[in-house]
């Protein structure tokens, strides 16, 4: 895979940073791929959506609760071998939404105002993850989603999320 330059001539390092440390931290942004190319294939739009969203399963559905099921592959693993932060956040909205929308009518656009993710372990590669997301509180003008993330075997708790939506009225023009 080529690579791009990490430092280009206009970084600024501070005098305080010792090389070593430069030395370091430019050895850990190429070990987790930072200095990479992405390749032409995963350019195209809404890629990782298509990535994400082919690794849940949906299991259950009621007004204001869904559970899903994510199986964790090598492709969404960070260096250490568990699932990517960045998967769980993306997820956790993906669900969200789902979730809202057993509330809340097609009628009303939904916007995401805040999102928080509480990362508590690890799910490892080829581990499945049952995802569980309840509407906590749905009114006229917000909405706000918890969703668990626990291991599908042993019931523990890996990650926590919660997602509050601002419900807006469609334009009429």
């Amino acid at each position: 895979m080529m690579q791009k330059p990490l430092f280009h001539k206009e970084t600024q390092i501070s005098m305080e940073v010792s090389a070593q440390i430069v030395s370091q931290l430019r050895e850990y942004l190429e070990r987790i791929g930072a200095s990479d190319t992405v390749p032409l294939n995963c350019t195209r739009k809404d890629f990782f959506s298509n990535i994400v969203g082919g690794l849940l399963k949906v299991d259950h559905v009621e007004r204001g609760h869904i559970t899903l099921y994510l199986r964790v592959k090598a492709a969404v693993t960070n260096a250490y071998g568990g699932l990517h932060g960045g998967v769980v956040a993306s997820v956790a909205e993906m669900v969200a939404v789902a979730c809202a929308r057993t509330v809340v009518g097609k009628e009303k656009e939904l916007f995401l105002g805040e999102l928080s993710n509480s990362y508590l372990s690890a799910a490892p590669q080829n581990a499945e993850v049952k995802v569980d997301a309840s509407v906590v509180r749905s009114g006229r003008n917000l909405t706000v989603v918890a969703v668990e993330f626990r291991m599908k075997e042993s019931e523990k708790l890996v990650y926590t999320s919660r997602a509050t939506f601002y419900n807006m009225p469609v334009a009429s023009l």
